[in-house]
């Protein structure tokens, strides 16, 4: 008697040579940009081993200070004014990508994507190591800090726009949503991945902390230049289907509840915004494509309040809840955690409703009194923490994930477009660096503000989470 094929090989022969390209390119993409968030975490977990209270660390006895309080911390952070030369080192990073993001978009849609990813983050990885060879070099300037930071900042910049408008030349609305929302997870997957890697070396020699992730993002630009295929037509797969003006009504037709997705919102007599199909869309006509500039405003809010929390939780835990650096590192992976739940429901929701906006405007309406709760409870018990942490991580990075990935890539190939995908790069840029100003903003106010008491930092991010509420409302 024949047996018949195994389950697993009736799996993978049931998969079309067009659905195992399209799954390979979306995992090689979550990979290559959970490596750039990966490398961009080390900075938050090392903060707490720059800076702390020595008079709580054993001492060398072959050691003479003259300090009690600060003979452990690394010059030049060792200080009374250490919180604003944080400031100043995040913002030396989010000031350089906010800048360059809107040039990297632009630069992304004329330049082949696979030697601009590779270069990118093999550039990323020499700075990033080049940040903690400072441990071994014993260099103490501040400036030397800051300016791998800013060059790090650029170099940074060449990934965002580059994974979105590959991953929009591969696939089509369909589920844009849902399948953006669990690819976005690389956001918070890198973050994890990055604290607990630093968390392992920031005791004993933070340098490393910085080494690991820098050699980690090199390694994936190099596995970028040998397998990264930028458009289906390259490989003779069938590129997805997007909507044109003549064919919306057959291409997308309304969703089972009646609602219609952010590009039906505009009218089909929309008059298109690209005739050329061979050229890429200028900055000025991307910011035509209705939507852009609301959306983009709106992450500038959101991104306020997430990056906030990506360069300021670890410090803020060890502060206030007295946690070491390795435990406060470990404890803020759960913001993180709580981010992968926020954007896959964000993308569920939004596809099942048709509304990107409502979506967004609802988790960050129920993110606001959230954060006020865990200023207040949030540290009275380990089970109050855990909870807070995954509920604010779901409702602050819900909506970010949303616009950076599925708005993105709707407005990037909207309807007055006529077809053309090659504005997914600098919709993406302009989107991203938009949402990066409120980044740079972010760290720079707590580090400001963080002097006269936490709480004051809660009610900025509160503030900034209504503001996006209302940039989003009044462009609905």
């Amino acid at each position: 008697m024949k047996s018949p094929l195994a389950p697993g090989i009736q799996a993978v022969t049931s998969l079309s040579r067009d659905s195992w390209y399209r799954g390979f390119i979306l995992f090689l993409t979550f990979l290559f940009y959970t490596a750039y968030h990966l490398s961009r975490k080390p900075i938050s977990i090392v903060k707490s081993e720059l800076h702390k209270n020595c008079s709580t660390v054993i001492r060398p006895v072959d050691l003479n200070i003259t300090d009690n309080d600060t003979w452990c911390d690394w010059v030049p952070f060792d200080q009374d004014n250490y919180q604003t030369l944080f400031g100043v080192l995040d913002n030396s990073f989010l000031v350089a990508y906010a800048i360059g993001m809107f040039f990297s978009g632009i630069f992304g849609e004329r330049l082949p994507l696979r030697y601009y990813l590779s270069v990118g983050m093999l550039l990323s990885g020499v700075f990033t190591c080049l940040f903690g060879l400072g441990y071994y070099w014993e260099i103490h300037s501040l400036w030397y800090y800051a300016f791998i930071q800013v060059m790090n900042g650029l170099m940074q910049t060449t990934g965002w726009p580059a994974v979105v408008a590959c991953i929009g030349n591969w696939f089509g609305k369909g589920k844009r949503g849902f399948i953006m929302g669990v690819w976005n997870s690389h956001t918070s997957v890198g973050n994890i991945l990055g604290s607990l890697i630093a968390g392992v070396f920031v005791s004993s020699a933070w340098g490393m902390s910085f080494i690991v992730p820098g050699i980690i993002i090199a390694s994936t630009g190099i596995l970028c230049f040998f397998f990264l295929v930028e458009k289906p037509e390259d490989v003779n797969c069938t590129p997805p289907q997007y909507h044109s003006v003549q064919e919306i009504n057959e291409t997308e037709p309304l969703l089972p509840n009646g609602n219609q997705s952010i590009n039906r919102s505009i009218s089909t007599e929309t008059p298109a915004i690209v005739e050329d199909h061979s050229k890429a869309i200028s900055f000025c006509g991307a910011l035509r494509i209705p939507g852009v500039v609301e959306f983009s405003l709106c992450l500038m809010f959101a991104k306020l309040v997430s990056y906030t929390f990506l360069y300021w939780l670890p410090l803020y835990i060890s502060n206030v809840a007295h946690f070491k650096a390795k435990e406060a590192g470990d404890m803020s992976t759960l913001f993180d955690v709580g981010g992968i739940v926020g954007g896959i429901m964000a993308g569920l929701v939004s596809d099942f409703t048709g509304g990107r906006a409502s979506t967004c405007y609802v988790m960050l309406i129920a993110a606001a009194p959230m954060l006020f709760l865990y200023n207040y409870i949030g540290q009275q018990s380990l089970g109050i923490t855990i909870g807070m942490l995954l509920v604010c991580g779901a409702l602050v990075n819900g909506p970010y994930a949303l616009i950076t990935t599925a708005v993105s890539a709707d407005l990037g190939t909207h309807e007055s477009l006529r077809g053309n995908s090659r504005a997914l790069s600098t919709v993406s840029a302009i989107i991203d660096g938009t949402g990066s100003i409120g980044a740079a903003l972010g760290p720079l106010l707590a580090g400001v503000i963080s002097p006269t008491g936490w709480h004051n930092v809660f009610y900025m991010l509160i503030a900034a989470d209504v503001l996006a509420c209302l940039v989003r409302h009044s462009g609905l």
